[in-house]
């Protein structure tokens, strides 16, 4: 069994709750919420440890006010976690779906800053990476960081995978990305068309671009990079290149319940098939299966 760390930054507390019919400008009555333990890696965290009982963990920072209740909703769906406390909450975000349009609205409530020893915090997330690292065969990071944390945090935790021979899978975009790329080179980058376009500066004097034509870039970028790149579209198709060798793969149509977390979903199920198989195109269709599955369910983050 090979064995997955899973790190986020931005641990949030989910609220999903269920509408018959959401109304602008009136009063909105739920018929149902659930809450989960949440942020990209713990999403992909809890797919992972539905593929496989037992080969996953997490490391990620938790607000003291509510720590009890994030702790208590991941051992919920037994998720082992190490965290790093610090001051104030966890943010919380609300996902409000509308069963009659069949429309999923994500509402990200941030937390203000707070004046706190952050470099005493990014290092015991290092320690506890560098210390648990020897245990896994592969790190999955995602998702951005909080503001008060350090710009080199996110690099300095890929310099730490990469160094140990981990795969490391990198979910993250933007500046982050590009300081990532400055010191080490993720064995997979996952990342979004509009992610993928924005952050490396792609098409910007074009109204409009062709499918050929981003299959190229992301082609290209993984034959510079000398690794995978895997770009998902939505509802299209899927592209991905492997050093090169351009791959698309077409996704599953499903009735959707709700759609957070569906990107969350392929890079845990990309991921778990890649580091058991070293299947490329093995990998992308375990990760649309996931993020097909999790389209079909409430929780974010879940394929059963």
């Amino acid at each position: 069994m090979a064995k997955i760390l899973c790190i986020c930054l931005s641990s949030t507390i989910q609220r999903t709750i269920n509408f018959n019919n959401i109304r602008l400008e009136k009063v909105n009555r739920s018929t149902s919420y659930r809450m989960d333990a949440s942020g990209k890696a713990l999403n992909s965290a809890r797919v992972l440890s539905q593929l496989e009982k037992d080969c996953v963990q997490v490391i990620c920072p938790v607000g003291e006010k509510n720590k009890d209740l994030f702790v208590e909703l991941a051992e919920r769906d037994n998720l082992k976690i190490d965290y790093v406390t610090i001051p104030g909450f966890t943010r919380e975000c609300w996902t409000l779906l509308d069963n009659n349009a069949g429309t999923t609205t994500e509402m990200v409530v941030g937390e203000p800053d707070l004046d706190f020893d952050i470099v005493s915090c990014e290092e015991k997330i290092l320690d506890i990476l560098k210390t648990k690292i020897c245990e896994f065969d592969a790190v999955l990071f995602a998702g951005s960081k909080p503001k008060c944390f350090s710009e080199h945090i996110v690099s300095d935790i890929a310099k730490a995978s990469v160094s140990s021979n981990k795969v490391f899978l990198a979910d993250y975009q933007g500046l982050e990305l590009l300081n990532t790329l400055k010191n080490v080179i993720p064995s997979i980058i996952k990342i979004n068309e509009e992610e993928f376009v924005t952050t490396f500066n792609l098409f910007q004097n074009a109204t409009s671009y062709s499918d050929d034509e981003l299959k190229k870039e992301i082609q290209k970028k993984s034959v510079e990079l000398n690794n995978i790149v895997v770009v998902t579209r939505g509802h299209l198709p899927t592209f991905a290149s492997n050093k090169g060798e351009l791959v698309e793969c077409p996704v599953e149509k499903v009735k959707a319940v709700n759609t957070t977390a569906c990107g969350d979903s392929f890079s845990a199920g990309f991921l778990y098939e890649y580091v058991n198989t070293g299947d490329f195109k093995s990998a992308l269709k375990k990760g649309t299966w996931c993020a097909a599955r999790n389209a079909e369910l409430e929780t974010p983050g879940a394929v059963r």
